[in-house]
C-alpha cells in the first residue's frame, strides 16, 4: 500500500509523514526524559557511524573508548570500535584512529580471574579502575575522550552479560569527565531481552542509542540513532544519506514496534522456561562452562572442561551440526559459545521442542 502512495522522498530535502511518526515513537520509548532527536539510516553500522560523528562534533573531542569483545559494525569507523574477531579487521588497517579498547566485565572470563557471579562489585571496580587509572590518567586525558561505545550485552563477543551494577557505576564515571555513553542496541534492543531496550535492565540512561536489525521487522533494512537534542549537528549537511527514513522502511518499523509492545509479556513469560533448562545444562555437562541470558537472548559457552575453561570450538561445531540435522538452526558467537535466540513470537510448546533438540545435540556431542 505504501509503495502505491509514496515510494521515496529523500529526508535530506523533505520529511515524509511516516518518518516523522517513527521518530516520535522512538523518542517516546527510548530511555531518558530529556528531549531527543533521531537520525535514520539503513543499518546498524550506519547508525553507529552517525553516533561517532555526533559525539565528535558535540564534544569537540577526538578519542573514543570501546570494549574488547565488542561488535559495532564493519564500516571503517564502526570497525575501529569492533574487537570481537580478528577476521573482521585483518587486511583493513588503517581503520579510523582514536579508539582505545578496554576489558569488558565478563563475569565468567576476564583478565583478572575474578568470579564475577560471586564477586560482581570486585569485577566492576577492577574495570572502572582500569579506565580511570590506566587510560584516563596515563594514556589519554579525559577531556579528549568524546564517548564510550558499548553493547548492554555483548552479542558477537559471546552474549556476555556484565554485573547489574556495572553500567550505573560506569555512567557516573563518564559523567564526571563529560564523556558520552553510546548504547548499541542493534542486536539486543526491541524486545529481545524482555524489555524494549536491554540497557533498561541496568537502570542506566545513555546519551545516544543505536538501533537496526529488529527495527525493520526482519524484512526491511533500517537503522536509527536516537540522541539528546543538544548533541545535534550544528550545521545542515554535516551528516546525511539518501535512503534514511525511507517511507516504506519507516512504516514497517513503526508497525514492528507496535507488535513488539504487544508481545513483550510473552517474552517475559517464556524466560523462566529457557532459564531453568539452560542453567541445568551448565550443571549437567562438563563441557558447558557457562550459561547466561535474559528474556529470549541466551548462550552457552562450550569448553574443554570447567577447570581450564579452555574454549572448545570443535565441539561447538558438532553441536551446531547435530541441531541442524534435527531441524533446529543455531548460531555461534564468541570463541566457542552458542547463541539461543528464538523468534519473539515463539510459543511455549515450540520453545520446549527447541530446547529438547538442543539437549539431544549436547548429548550426542559427548
Amino acid at each position: 500500500e505504501q509503495l502505491d502512495k509514496l515510494a521515496h522522498a529523500a529526508g535530506t530535502d523533505y520529511y515524509n509523514p511516516y518518518q516523522v511518526m517513527l521518530a516520535e515513537k522512538l523518542v517516546s520509548i527510548a530511555p531518558g526524559g530529556f528531549e531527543k532527536k533521531v537520525f535514520f539510516s539503513n543499518s546498524g553500522t550506519e547508525a553507529n557511524e552517525a553516533a561517532l560523528k555526533l559525539a565528535r562534533q558535540a564534544t569537540g573531542r577526538k578519542f573514543f573508548l570501546a570494549f574488547i569483545g565488542a561488535f559495532h559494525g564493519r564500516s571503517m569507523g564502526s570497525l575501529a570500535l569492533t574487537a570481537s574477531k580478528t577476521v573482521h579487521k585483518e587486511m583493513f588497517f588503517p581503520w579510523m584512529p582514536g579508539v582505545i579498547h578496554i576489558p569488558y566485565p565478563n563475569p565468567y572470563r576476564n583478565p583478572w580471574g575474578i568470579d564475577g557471579y560471586e564477586y560482581p562489585m570486585e569485577l566492576v571496580n577492577r574495570v572502572l579502575d582500569y579506565i580511570e587509572e590506566y587510560i584516563l590518567d596515563r594514556y589519554i586525558p579525559p577531556d579528549e575522550v568524546a564517548a564510550l561505545f558499548t553493547e548492554p550485552i555483548q552479542g558477537e563477543g559471546g552474549y556476555v552479560i556484565p554485573p547489574k551494577q556495572f553500567f550505573p557505576e560506569l555512567k557516573k564515571l563518564l559523567d564526571k569527565h563529560g564523556i558520552l555513553l553510546v548504547d548499541d542496541e542493534v542486536q539486543m534492543g526491541l524486545g529481545r531481552t524482555g524489555k524494549m531496550f536491554a540497557i533498561e535492565y541496568f537502570n542506566t540512561i545513555p546519551d545516544i542509542v543505536t538501533l537496526a536489525k529488529a527495527l525493520g521487522g526482519g524484512a526491511i533494512p533500517i537503522g536509527a540513532t536516537i540522541f539528546r537534542k543538544d548533541l545535534d549537528f550544528k550545521k545542515p549537511g554535516r551528516h546525511s544519506n539518501t535512503f534514511g527514513g525511507h517511507a516504506l522502511a519507516s512504516i514497517a518499523a513503526f508497525k514492528t514496534i507496535e507488535v513488539i509492545e504487544k508481545i513483550l509479556p510473552n517474552i517475559q513469560k517464556l524466560e523462566p522456561i529457557f532459564r531453568e533448562k539452560i542453567l541445568l545444562w551448565k550443571e549437567k555437562y562438563e563441557f558447558v562452562g557457562d550459561a547466561r541470558g535474559l528474556g529470549l537472548a541466551w548462550a552457552i559457552e562450550i569448553v574443554k572442561d570447567k577447570k581450564s575453561k579452555k574454549p572448545d570450538p570443535e565441539r561447538r561445531g558438532k553441536i551446531l551440526l547435530n541441531a541442524l540435522r534435527k531441524g533446529l538452526v543455531l548460531l555461534g558467537c564468541g570463541k566457542s559459545s552458542i547463541r539461543i535466540i528464538p523468534p519473539l513470537i515463539i510459543t511455549e510448546e515450540e520453545a520446549k521442542i527447541g530446547l529438547e533438540i538442543i539437549e539431544k545435540a549436547l548429548e550426542e556431542s559427548k
